[in-house]
């Protein structure tokens, strides 16, 4: 469809496919059940819906250990616990509302597996990983993370006329007088002039919000992922949707009779040939076949870690740990 502020609406059931400066975005969601001594799916329990193994070889599901250059990776986990290890010596457990952002640089492996810590109920997992591009210098910048603790991402409390609320965690950017936390130097959204605004919205039963206009040359997504329905700027649009909105407009959103949970993506596209292969992200395809043989010659560092699929104790809480263990970032520090 087309209108005069929306420009197109798609639905969506795994991956949303985006314009620069983004790349595409993978919602994951899988109703794991109960976990075994091994953390992995409990054989023969029942489920409250489907769930993927994706390419876990040792019971955990997950993504073993696989090369990115080029471009960076955030990762909004709404449910469930994710346990990161990389080519750096980096490591990390996170989850529930926290915010990984990988800069993949000029190269990293990583792996990212979804232990599943409780035997004694359901281990539901929900997250969004969005693929965001890198100017060409920034692909050459080395590869680096961050934590953005769920307790630390700032809100913005939004009450319309008749008293309902929008929750609005600021990821990136910033929204009237919240902004987000800073994000990683070598990144595109690091600029302000770059105007990336990546929004998680969650809108009460009947709430309103408008979300201001932006430069018109950005980009604007608004996928709706969770409620019955909500109305984008007067069009009716039901849940799993996708749309691409006019930039230079305040769009105006009213949620139905339950809950609305929204993600907003915003930004300047940076204008920059685009070559991928798989989890490589250059701007043509002499870089590309030039990263795959630097990674078959280098490993991108190596992996320092036992095995290609590793996991932390199911005792071990959040946490992240920078620079081969030198660094330790927790939650409530």
């Amino acid at each position: 469809m087309s209108t005069d502020l929306i420009y197109t609406m798609v639905p969506i059931t795994f991956r949303l496919d985006l314009k620069d400066p983004f790349i595409f975005t993978a919602h994951h969601v899988d109703h794991y059940p109960r976990g075994n001594a091994d953390m992995g799916p409990l054989e023969g329990a029942p489920t409250a819906g489907p769930f993927n193994m994706y390419y876990s070889q040792t019971g955990v599901p997950g993504f073993p250990a696989h090369p990115h250059t080029g471009f960076e990776t955030i990762t909004i986990v709404d449910s469930g616990m994710v346990d990161h290890f990389d080519s750096l010596g980096s490591c990390g457990r996170y989850g529930h509302g926290d915010v990984q952002w990988l800069s993949t640089g000029h190269g990293v492996q990583h792996a990212e597996m979804f232990p599943l810590l409780s035997q004694e109920h359901d281990n539901p997992l929900e997250l969004f990983q969005i693929w965001f591009n890198s100017s060409a210098e920034q692909k050459q910048a080395p590869a680096a993370y961050k934590m953005m603790w769920a307790e630390k991402i700032p809100h913005l409390d939004h009450q319309d006329s008749a008293g309902k609320h929008t929750d609005v965690r600021v990821i990136s950017g910033q929204l009237h007088d919240v902004a987000a936390l800073e994000r990683p130097v070598n990144s595109w959204a690091h600029a302000p002039e770059h105007k990336v605004n990546i929004f998680m919205l969650t809108l009460q039963a009947g709430a309103s919000m408008t979300l201001p206009a932006t430069t018109a040359s950005s980009n604007r997504f608004c996928y709706f992922y969770r409620g019955n329905e909500i109305l984008v700027a007067g069009t009716a649009v039901a849940e799993r949707h996708l749309m691409q909105l006019r930039p230079d407009a305040d769009i105006h959103l009213q949620a139905g009779d339950t809950e609305a949970r929204i993600l907003w993506l915003e930004g300047e596209p940076i204008g920059e040939p685009v070559a991928m292969r798989g989890p490589f992200v250059l701007n043509s395809e002499a870089q590309l076949n030039d990263a795959f043989a630097r990674f078959r010659a280098t490993q991108f560092g190596g992996w320092p870690w036992e095995h290609s699929a590793p996991v932390f104790e199911r005792e071990q809480q959040r946490f992240a740990s920078y620079r081969n263990g030198a660094e330790l970032d927790y939650p409530n520090d």
